[in-house]
C-alpha cells in the first residue's frame, strides 16, 4: 500500500497543503534555521555603528543639503519601516534635518505603491516626516542620461539621485537569477534606472550564460551593476539578511560593494542548501515572491537547478495580480522559444525589452522541463499562453507528472524556492 506524506507550503498570506507518496520523495529543501536577531532596531544600530568600508553614516552625511535614501518596495519583505527611523535618527545626528532628505521607491519596472502600501511598507511615522516618491522607469521626465558602460549598457537614471550629496541605499541581500544575489548596487540598477537600461542589464543575464546567475557572485551583470550605481552616486548601503520567514538574522552597512559582499557570505549560510540528486518532479513554492508572475517566476531558477533533463516543475503561486501588472503584453508572446524571443527583441518587435529578457529566461527554463502550474490569480489561458499546463490542484499536476514520468519518478519539494540556493552534491 503507497503511503503518502503531507506537505504544507506557504501560499500567500495563507498555506497551501498536499501529499506526495512517501516512496517518491527525496527531499523537501527549505532555508536553514538560523536564530534571528532579538532586536530589529538593536541590530541596525550596531550595523550602523560598524560600518563596513567606509565612513559612518553620520560622518557621511555631515553637511548634507540633499539626502536620498532608494529602498526597496513592498515586494521584498526587508522590515524598512524599523530600518529608517534609525537611518533618520543617523543623518539627523549629522545635522540634516528631515526636510532635506527624501526617499526614493526601488520600484523597477514595477506599479507604483498606493498610500496604503507606503504606510505599511515604511511605517507611518516615516511618510510624515520625509518626502516619499515612487520611481517611474516609464517616464522620461524623470529621467536623465548618465552615459553608457564599458558593456555598452545607456545608463538612466531617476534625476532625484543627481546631484545629492549623499546617495543611500536600503535593501535585502537573497540569492538571485540575474546578478546572483539582491542587494548592494541592485537597489539602484534596476531599482531606479529607466526601462531601456534595465532592459539591456536583463539582457546580459539572459544571454550570457546557459542557467542562470543564481548563488553566482562575480559575475559581469553584477559588475555592471556596480558600475551603474556609481553612476548613481551611491555611497553605502544597509542591507539585511533574512530568514525563510521574513526575520532580520543579520544587517551590514557600510561601502556598496564591501558590506554587500560580507552580506552575501551570510546570505550563503542562510539560503544555500545540500540537494542530494536532481529529480523528475520539482514542485516549487514562490513564497514571498506572490503578488504575480512578474515576481513569482524567481521559483523558476532554484527548481531548474533541482530538475532532471525532461522532468517537471510544478508551480504552486497565488499570483493575486495576474501574470505582469506593467508588462501586460507579455503574454502574447512569452510562450515562445527563447531563439523566437530574442529574434524578436533584436528587430524592434517586442519594444519591451525587460519583458522580453525575462520570457527569455521562463523559456530557457522549458527547454529543459514541462512547466505545470497551479495558481488561484493566473487564469488557465494565461497560463497556456506563456507554455505552462494550469492544473487546479498541486496533486492534479502530480497524478499528471507521475503518469508522465512514471510511478516511481523522484520527486523534491521547495516550499521557499525564490529564496533557496540549491548546491547540488
Amino acid at each position: 500500500m503507497v503511503q503518502y506524506r503531507r506537505i504544507e507550503i506557504p501560499y500567500g498570506e495563507e498555506q497551501i497543503s498536499f501529499s506526495v507518496p512517501e516512496q517518491n520523495l527525496k527531499g523537501v529543501y527549505i532555508p536553514h534555521k538560523v536564530a534571528p536577531v532579538a532586536d530589529v532596531a538593536t541590530e541596525i544600530i550596531r550595523a550602523l555603528s560598524n560600518p563596513i568600508g567606509s565612513p559612518s553614516l553620520t560622518e557621511l552625511a555631515r553637511g548634507a543639503k540633499r539626502v536620498v535614501i532608494v529602498a526597496d518596495d513592498m515586494t521584498r519583505p526587508t522590515p524598512t519601516d524599523i530600518i529608517l527611523p534609525e537611518i533618520l535618527n543617523a543623518i539627523n545626528a549629522a545635522g540634516v534635518a528631515d526636510d532635506a532628505v527624501q526617499l526614493l521607491i526601488a520600484l523597477g519596472t514595477h506599479r507604483k505603491m498606493t498610500a496604503e502600501e507606503i504606510e505599511i511598507k515604511y511605517g507611518s511615522v516615516v511618510p510624515r516626516r520625509i518626502q516619499v516618491v515612487n520611481h517611474d522607469a516609464f517616464d522620461p521626465e524623470v529621467l536623465v542620461q548618465m552615459g553608457t558602460t564599458k558593456g555598452g549598457i545607456p545608463v538612466m537614471l531617476n534625476r532625484m539621485v543627481v546631484g545629492a550629496d549623499l546617495v543611500l541605499g536600503i535593501g535585502a541581500i537573497v540569492p538571485h537569477h540575474i546578478p546572483g544575489f539582491s542587494g548592494g548596487a541592485k537597489i539602484i540598477q534596476p531599482g531606479i534606472c529607466g526601462m531601456q537600461t534595465t532592459g539591456e542589464v536583463h539582457l546580459l543575464s539572459v544571454r550570457s550564460c546557459d542557467l542562470s546567475m543564481l548563488g553566482i557572485l562575480e559575475n559581469e551583470v553584477r559588475h555592471e551593476m556596480e558600475v551603474i550605481a556609481e553612476r548613481a552616486g551611491l555611497q553605502a548601503i544597509l542591507n539585511t539578511v533574512l530568514d525563510a520567514e521574513g526575520r532580520v538574522v543579520k544587517a551590514v552597512f557600510g561601502d556598496p560593494k564591501a558590506a554587500f559582499r560580507e552580506g552575501v557570505e551570510q546570505s550563503r549560510r542562510v539560503y544555500g542548501v545540500s540537494v542530494a540528486n536532481k529529480t523528475d518532479i520539482v514542485i516549487a513554492g514562490s513564497h514571498p515572491c506572490d503578488i504575480e508572475f512578474w515576481q513569482a517566476h524567481k521559483c523558476l531558477y532554484a527548481a531548474e537547478c533541482c530538475v532532471r533533463e525532461g522532468g517537471t516543475i510544478i508551480l504552486v503561486t497565488p499570483c493575486p495580480e495576474g501574470v505582469a501588472v506593467t508588462h501586460p503584453e507579455m503574454v502574447q508572446f512569452a510562450g515562445r522559444s527563447m531563439g523566437e524571443i530574442d529574434a524578436m527583441v533584436r528587430s524592434g518587435e517586442i519594444k519591451d525589452v525587460v519583458a522580453g529578457a525575462l520570457a527569455m529566461a521562463w523559456a530557457n527554463t522549458r527547454r529543459r522541463a514541462r512547466i505545470s502550474l497551479v495558481s488561484s490569480g493566473i487564469s488557465d489561458e494565461d497560463a497556456k499562453a506563456v507554455s505552462f499546463s494550469p492544473f487546479a490542484t498541486v496533486e492534479d499536476a502530480l497524478e499528471e507528472a507521475l503518469t508522465l514520468h512514471g510511478q516511481q519518478s523522484s520527486i523534491c519539494v521547495l516550499p521557499y524556492a525564490p529564496d533557496t540556493l540549491p548546491l547540488l552534491n
